[in-house]
């Protein structure tokens, strides 16, 4: 596992998320109201809608395009047997800044 820093955390207001590139895909990362991180795949499998537009609580996003629904915690699809999307771990370290742990080597950059 590789663990890239995307930003502080201070830049995703309580309760929304905001989409990260990192290498070949986009991330959302999720703030929840109580200050817990969450990160998904930014893009929804079933047709292309922006998960970091979609409305969360504690344990769900819907897609803002068709209302599908993902486990914020595992990236299942739950309320219509849709594909999955991917969970990754994320943590705010002590400096505030997020760090996200991906599979394999990221060279860099995110935005």
């Amino acid at each position: 596992m590789t663990e890239i820093a995307l930003g502080p955390v201070d830049e995703i207001p309580l309760g929304e998320a905001r989409a990260f590139a990192v290498e070949d895909r986009q991330v959302a990362v999720f703030r929840l109201r109580d200050g817990t991180l969450r990160a998904l795949d930014a893009v929804c499998p079933h047709r292309g809608g922006p998960l970091a537009d979609g409305l969360a609580d504690g344990r769900v996003v819907i897609c803002p395009l068709h209302s599908y629904v993902y486990d914020l915690a595992t990236g299942c699809e739950v309320a219509n047997d849709g594909p999955a999307v991917t969970a990754y771990a994320v943590r705010a370290d002590d400096d505030g800044t997020i760090r996200l742990r991906v599979r394999g080597r990221v060279s860099g950059g995110v935005g």
